[in-house]
Parts: C-alpha cells; structure tokens; sequence
C-alpha cells in the first residue's frame, strides 16, 4: 500500500525536511488588516513577528477550507491509495475536523485524520514517525497505534510573556488571564483534553523555564530514551542555550531546535518558550 503523510502548518516542519521526507503540507493562514498569509508559504516567521510589531492590531487566524483540502487529497489520490494526515489539536482549530470532512468527499484515497492533542514540534514528532513507518511498509492502522502508544509519553509545556494574546483568542480562560496579569505570573501552560490549561503559575520567567527544564531532567535522569525538541517565538537564541545547557548534561539525548510559527505565535506572542519530548 502506497501511504502519504500529510500535516498542516502548524507542525512547523522546514520546507527543506518536508521535502527530504515528503511529507505534504496544507496552510494555516493569519490575517493582517484583511491581508492574508499563509504560513510557510506566504509568510516566514521572521517576517510574521516584525510585523505584529508594526500593528497595533492582533492578526487573526484561519483552518485550510475544506474545498481546499479536498482538492490536496484529490491530488495524493494519484500517487498513493492512503494518506496519515496528522493535525493540531481540535480543542485550538477546526482544521482536524476540516480534513475530516474532506475527506469523505474524495473516494479514490483513505484518510487516517489523526488529532495530535498538541501542536508545532510534537505535532512534527507524529509526522516523522508515520514517514519512517510507511517507508517499513507499515499498514496505515499499525502506523496509527504507534502514533497513540507515542502519545503516552508525549510531553510538551510552554511559557509566554504575555497571556493577553492567548485570552483575546479564545484559547486560555480569563480568570487565568487575571491573575496572570495582575501578579505578573509566567505561568507554564500545556494540553489537557486537547485544551490549552495553566500547568503551574510561577513568578519570574527564568524560574517557568527552570520548572519545565527540571521536569525534562526528572525524565532523563531516569535513562529513558528521549527525543527533545526546545522551541522558541523568535528567540532562536534562547532555545540554542537550553539545549547547549541539556546537552552539556545528557549528550546522547537527541535534541533539536524548533519554533512557533505565525499562527500560533499569533496568540503565543513573541518571546514563548517551550520544550517537548517522548520516549523513543
């Protein structure tokens, strides 16, 4: 069986692995003054945070149409009989279920929607595994029941500056909002339910990053065999650091340096700083 991995986005893979390993790609897209870019395509990342600070205004953002998807499914259905298409969490987007639905619109190929629950490098984590499945000639439901044995060791928490972004989108409660705001907590935030919630509220910035970097150490000390992924909002430097940092203590962990994208920079904002990782 000829299998195809696809994601959105919001995976934020480099164009240059997406086409290493042929993993197809639809777009998110963010709204500037009702100009719309889509990521990884229209806009880079870089190009995105200069322009959130050049408007007063918070972007908006939008899920791939359902026509659209269906027309990249069409398109697979020429080349291959199945496609795992791996997305951002259906509690953040209505994208998983927008591929969902295209794909009881295309007959010729059968789609495998899979929710990751999460978003950006574990969302990536899914897709890599699926392409070196299917390169083992995997069946579309084994690769699946990889993909949810991954899950239960997937491990992602991120810190923002600023909760305002995440509030006014909808994707964080006020009241946590509130309290943010009004005792200037950096609070670590990650998936519960499929639902971005308040993992700890803590102080000072330095000491969230602390907290998530302790709780990756608590994994490794205990000689697991993870892949870690330290991720940034246009603050390349400070992931290189949090690595080097790690690396210095576990050097045969593998790591890699990733980044939040315009859409979910778009209610992350500038300055987030995330980890991910699993067991192997």
């Amino acid at each position: 069986m000829r299998i195809a991995v696809m994601t959105d986005s919001t995976a934020y893979i480099p164009e240059k692995i997406r086409e290493e390993l042929n993993i197809h790609m639809v777009p998110l897209s963010v709204v500037f003054d009702d100009e719309s870019y889509r990521e990884e395509l229209d806009i880079t990342s870089k190009e995105f945070y200069q322009k959130l600070k050049e408007h007063k205004e918070l972007p908006t953002t939008s899920q791939p149409s359902i026509g659209y998807v269906a027309q990249k499914l069409e398109q697979l259905a020429e080349d291959y009989d199945a496609v795992i298409s791996v997305h951002l969490s259906s509690g953040i987007s209505g994208t998983y279920q927008a591929v969902v639905s295209a794909g009881q619109m295309v007959d010729d190929i059968k789609l495998y929607a899979y929710d990751s629950e999460a978003s950006c490098i574990v969302q990536a984590f899914y897709c890599y595994e699926a392409v070196k499945l299917a390169k083992q000639n995997k069946t579309p439901e084994e690769i699946i029941a990889r993909l949810d044995e991954m899950k239960q060791s997937m491990r992602a928490y991120f810190m923002v500056d600023d909760l305002t972004n995440l509030t006014r989108g909808g994707r964080l409660s006020n009241a946590q909002a509130v309290v943010g705001s009004l005792l200037q907590v950096k609070p670590i935030l990650h998936f519960v339910d499929k639902q971005i919630v308040a993992f700890e509220k803590i102080r000072t910035r330095k000491k969230a990053i602390n907290r998530i970097m302790s709780m990756l150490e608590e994994d490794a000390q205990q000689g697991k065999d993870l892949k870690v992924s330290f991720i940034h909002a246009n603050d390349e430097q400070a992931a290189i650091n949090l690595e080097a940092e790690f690396k210095a203590k576990y050097p045969d962990i593998e790591t890699s340096i990733s980044y939040f994208g315009p859409v979910i920079g778009t209610h992350l904002g500038e300055g987030a700083i995330g980890v991910g990782w699993y067991e192997k």
